[in-house]
């Protein structure tokens, strides 16, 4: 068996609250993006004392449609950028589920709203394969998405420590009832792990 811990990182879920945060604080979220995320100093605190870990970022693939070509390029550069800035600093970069556009209608108008589909399930599979095969003792899970649950309590009950990192202004109780230990990420890390803001 393996001591190491491993850390899943729900990218989707992640940048979601990461551009929550930037509103709250009232800053430029045309300068402030994911990509200004220095992942080392943002999980440093949290994996304090833990050993090696090993990190995998999840991520879904980008699709370029024709109907939101400039949208579509647009996330699929920045998506190519972040994966070559997380590889360099020792992730894996993991493509599971898909964004798709959706058109949506807000006050008369119809907007394209990406939808990411299908890498809480890739997360569910590795928790549950990671308890049968003991490549690890701890899953450090940073993410809030209850639909992990039942395969949260799958991989407890065969074996495997999960710790949830959640977010300091929306935790998910139930991720916090169903796993070991919880961790919360406060907003000031967050900031505190941007760069390129004066500090």
């Amino acid at each position: 068996m393996n001591n190491k811990i491993a850390l899943f990182i729900d990218g989707e879920n992640l940048r979601h609250y990461l551009e929550n945060v930037i509103v709250e604080k009232k800053l430029d979220k045309n300068k402030y993006s994911i990509l200004n995320i220095n992942f080392g100093k943002l999980f440093e605190g949290p994996l304090t004392g833990m050993g090696e870990v090993t990190k995998t970022y999840y991520s879904a693939k980008l699709h370029a449609l024709p109907e939101t070509e400039k949208a579509s390029k647009f996330l699929i550069e920045r998506q190519r950028i972040l994966k070559t800035r997380l590889e360099k600093q020792g992730y894996e970069f993991l493509i599971a589920g898909h964004v798709r556009p959706q058109f949506v209608k807000q006050n008369g108008k119809t907007k394209v709203v990406f939808k990411e589909k299908g890498v809480d399930v890739r997360i569910a599979v590795d928790l549950v394969k990671t308890a049968v095969d003991k490549n690890f003792l701890t899953v450090v899970l940073c993410s809030s998405d209850s639909d992990l649950q039942p395969a949260i309590k799958e991989a407890r009950n065969r074996g495997l420590e999960i710790i949830y990192l959640g977010f300091e202004s929306q935790p998910n109780k139930g991720l916090t009832y169903t796993t070991n230990k919880t961790i919360l990420l406060r907003n000031s890390e967050i900031i505190g792990a941007l760069e390129g803001i004066k500090k």
